[in-house]
């Protein structure tokens, strides 16, 4: 059973969706500021508001507003220096958008598993990948197979919680390569103490609908590194080297977020920490209740991680469970309750077939069996506590589950 409903219209009674945004704040103040002063588009003050409020954020001392998360990541690879031909390792299991802006780059995106633990990308995957297929070549790390130099690494904090990244930063620096953290999901979250978005030489955020703060759409960039703040800036807003003759020369982008996307986006950001301890009470809720389940294994929070926990998401042991993760899908559907599996691993992708083939079997068993369950910040906890009762309610731990 698939559930859905026409985009504007109420949900269905009794409908709990997966993640939907939260509008509960300044918004509709801000926004109307931007409508009634005209300043509408891609320059205004809540756009260079907001850019200094999202360094702030993450610890970093600049941040470049972009049009979306995957735009942000093309400029990234852009101002990194990845240029056509170059190779960026790319964590597998995630949104395929990482891998989209490498190939936007006319790089190629080189697939790295997961760690069973935590289900982000494996840096002992990654050592074993630049030590033992990759060689120096005139002062270049290479590619054994193919030839192409290794530029870069894109490390995604997938579902919330941070990459173990201390590893896979020593890593970079012993081969010379950029590190690029995709932390589009995890703001508010922390690795060893630190905000993601501080972590590596840049960092990429997104702002879509169901992100734990949003704009509509939106994305950015931060750094540290102010010429390549300065660069990012410049290619967001289509190179343009003098703005009154528009005189531009090189290719540019037409990246920038609006004045109004960022005025909602500040109204978010200021509830930050209140969504992070909602979407960590519903964790601790979930996990409370599925502790002695047969079956089914809640995410987990690393010793060195603080986690917002954007996408709550279970395992499930069919075996011992009674059903898959699919017919617990369906199951709950029949129920109105919305959830999701997690992402085809990306070096499964037709979309992305041409890429060097990579070994990643964790991802492939996370992608079988895990399913994600609602976890909206708005979510109230009687409905919280029927998904709860009504997962518990589907186990059948004495029976082998079907095929799906």
């Amino acid at each position: 059973m698939r559930m859905s409903f026409e985009p504007g219209a109420p949900p269905p009674d009794g409908f709990i969706p997966l993640c939907v945004p939260e509008i509960r704040g300044n918004e509709w103040r801000y926004v109307k500021e931007c409508l009634d002063t005209g300043w509408v588009s891609s320059v205004g003050a809540f756009v260079d508001r907001f850019e200094k409020d999202m360094a702030r954020q993450a610890g970093a001392r600049h941040a470049v507003a972009a049009v979306n998360g995957t735009a942000a990541l093309h400029v990234a690879l852009l101002v990194a220096g990845v240029k056509p031909d170059d190779e960026v390792l790319v964590s597998t299991l995630t949104f395929i958008a990482p891998a989209n802006a490498v190939r936007y780059a006319g790089a190629w995106p080189v697939f790295m598993d997961a760690e069973p633990d935590y289900w982000q990308m494996d840096p002992q995957r990654v050592a074993d990948f630049l030590e033992k297929a990759c060689q120096w070549q005139n002062g270049e790390l290479r590619n054994r197979s193919t030839g192409r130099r290794v530029k870069a690494i894109i490390p995604v904090h997938i579902l919330g919680h941070p990459v173990n990244l201390t590893p896979i930063l020593e890593l970079a620096r012993k081969f010379n390569l950029v590190v690029i953290e995709d932390a589009t999901e995890s703001l508010g979250a922390k690795y060893e103490g630190r905000p993601t978005g501080s972590l590596a030489d840049m960092a990429c955020f997104s702002f879509n609908g169901n992100k734990i703060i949003t704009t509509g759409g939106g994305g950015m960039i931060t750094t540290d590194n102010e010429a390549w703040a300065r660069r990012a800036k410049y290619l967001t807003t289509q190179a343009k080297d003098d703005p009154v003759e528009y005189l531009h020369n090189e290719i540019g982008y037409n990246y920038r977020l609006t004045n109004m996307q960022a005025a909602m986006g500040c109204a978010q950001l200021e509830q930050l920490d209140d969504y992070v301890a909602k979407k960590r009470h519903i964790a601790k809720t979930y996990v409370q209740a599925f502790k002695e389940l047969p079956g089914i294994t809640p995410m987990r929070e690393a010793p060195w991680a603080f986690s917002n926990f954007w996408l709550f998401t279970i395992r499930v042991d069919a075996k011992q469970f009674g059903r898959n993760s699919r017919q617990l899908l369906k199951a709950l559907a029949e129920k109105k309750i919305q959830t999701r599996p997690l992402w085809q691993p990306l070096h499964l992708s037709p979309a992305h077939a041409g890429c060097q083939p990579q070994p990643c079997p964790t991802a492939e068993m996370l992608y079988e069996n895990c399913l994600s369950l609602p976890c909206s910040v708005g979510l109230k906890d009687s409905d919280l506590a029927r998904v709860c009762r009504e997962t518990t309610g589907f186990s059948r731990p004495d029976q082998t589950a079907a095929e799906g």
